[in-house]
């Protein structure tokens, strides 16, 4: 089949949060082909990112064609060089995952399989997921065992609020529940020895996002200095090339790729044979939206999926029509062609 059309628009979210996610966030990709497959994706990037998939990356991708996986693979390659310009990195490579997934769609409903089932014929039928968000107690009753929590650095009280954080989250989920921090690189390196030692008791199994990204090296001095917790981190790298340089300074005892934003499943499964070779888990970010899913179902990656959960009472856009429902703390992955979803038009 031919691809004909190739279209992005920037959701009217209710509930973005303020700074750069606010004119950023997620797009939804749309391409149409001449058999009249209609293929749906999700990438990051925003209003900038619409820009070049429905100008540059339209212009290359209509009159493609698109059979097979490998298809898929020599567009994602071309898009890569074509945006080298511009591109690498950042905003680019997250218009490009967008485009990418839209092609998985395309292709699932075409041959009439999920996406897993795309990429493995044996692929995981459930999925193991994990909570990311404060509300321990709710996450509990929900039959959760694990717990994502995140937590900035502001002052010497902030402490006192992780320990106490914490050691909830471990009194509800259980004494072989997994409790993580997420600081999202307000952390540095003497912040985070400290505060190693102060959750000691609590048993955290991995934090997140300590540094920059682009402080690889001291990642990888730093990650020795608290082991056995683990580091993890990659939400905000690109690529395969990126996840090298990653490699070479052993910063992450856990990649966390972004399948919307790294490069969509392509660039996800050169890092997982990446990170095979490195004997190294990988648990994408966001893994329990319906794209990660079925990357997790298909993949060596590690059975645990994150949810974005909020609060029990925080205001949902509901964007995708179909995506799977957590029950005890499980995903079942959809036997619907494609990803099994659709987006509320009403938002777009």
């Amino acid at each position: 089949m031919k691809i004909t059309s190739v279209r992005a628009v920037y959701p009217k979210y209710k509930n973005t949060i303020p700074s750069w996610r606010t004119h950023l966030w997620q797009v939804v990709v749309r391409i149409e082909t001449d058999t009249g497959q209609t293929g749906w994706g999700f990438g990051g990037g925003g209003k900038a990112s619409v820009e070049i998939i429905n100008g540059h990356f339209s212009e290359i991708l209509v009159g493609r064609q698109l059979n097979s996986t490998s298809d898929i693979s020599e567009i994602w390659d071309y898009l890569y060089v074509e945006s080298i310009p511009y591109g690498r990195k950042g905003i680019a490579i997250m218009a490009l995952s967008g485009v990418d997934l839209s092609l998985y769609d395309a292709l699932g409903k075409a041959e009439k399989k999920p996406v897993a089932k795309l990429l493995n014929p044996t692929n995981k039928q459930t999925v193991r997921c994990y909570a990311t968000g404060p509300d321990t107690n709710w996450y509990a009753e929900m039959g959760f065992t694990a717990q994502k929590i995140p937590h900035r650095w502001t002052g010497k009280h902030s402490t006192e609020t992780a320990v106490s954080v914490t050691e909830a989250a471990r009194g509800a989920l259980g004494s072989k529940a997994e409790v993580m921090l997420d600081v999202y690189m307000s952390w540095d390196t003497d912040v985070t020895v400290h505060m190693n030692t102060a959750l000691k008791h609590v048993g955290i199994h991995w934090f997140e996002d300590v540094l920059t990204p682009d402080d690889l090296e001291e990642l990888g001095r730093l990650r020795q200095k608290i082991h056995p917790v683990n580091m993890a981190g990659g939400e905000h790298e690109f690529t395969a090339l990126g996840f090298a340089e990653i490699s070479r300074n052993r910063s992450y005892d856990i990649w966390q790729p972004d399948i919307t934003w790294c490069g969509g499943i392509t660039a996800g499964l050169r890092i997982v044979e990446m990170a095979i070779a490195d004997k190294t888990v990988v648990v994408p970010h966001r893994g329990g939206e319906p794209w990660g899913l079925h990357f997790i179902a298909a993949s060596e990656c590690e059975d645990f999926a994150e949810l974005v959960m909020g609060t029990r009472f925080s205001e949902q856009d509901n964007l995708w029509i179909g995506s799977p429902e957590q029950e005890n703390g499980h995903i079942q992955v959809t036997d619907a062609p494609g990803f099994g979803v659709k987006p509320n038009e009403n938002l777009l």
